[in-house]
C-alpha cells in the first residue's frame, strides 16, 4: 500500500472509548480507499491502516460477538 498523508486528517473516537483515558482507538474517515487506525493517547505514535475491506469485516466480527454475549 502506497504512503498515504493523514498530517490534515480528522479523528473521532470509537463509540465505545469513555471519558475516564482508558484504551481509546480513533479512526479518521478522510481515505476513501483505507481505514487509519491510532491510540488516541498517542496521536503522534504510530498508525495501522487497513484495507476498507478488511476494517468492515473486523467491526462486524465484534459486533457479532458482541451480540452473542
Amino acid at each position: 500500500m502506497r504512503s498515504i498523508d493523514l498530517s490534515a486528517a480528522s479523528w473521532r473516537k470509537s463509540s465505545y472509548s469513555n471519558q475516564d483515558g482508558g484504551a481509546c482507538v480513533e479512526v479518521s474517515d478522510d481515505c476513501a480507499a483505507a481505514v487509519p487506525v491510532r491510540d488516541s493517547k498517542v496521536p503522534d505514535g504510530p498508525v495501522l491502516v487497513f484495507s476498507v475491506a478488511d476494517w468492515a469485516s473486523f467491526v462486524s466480527s465484534l459486533k457479532s460477538r458482541h451480540l452473542d454475549d
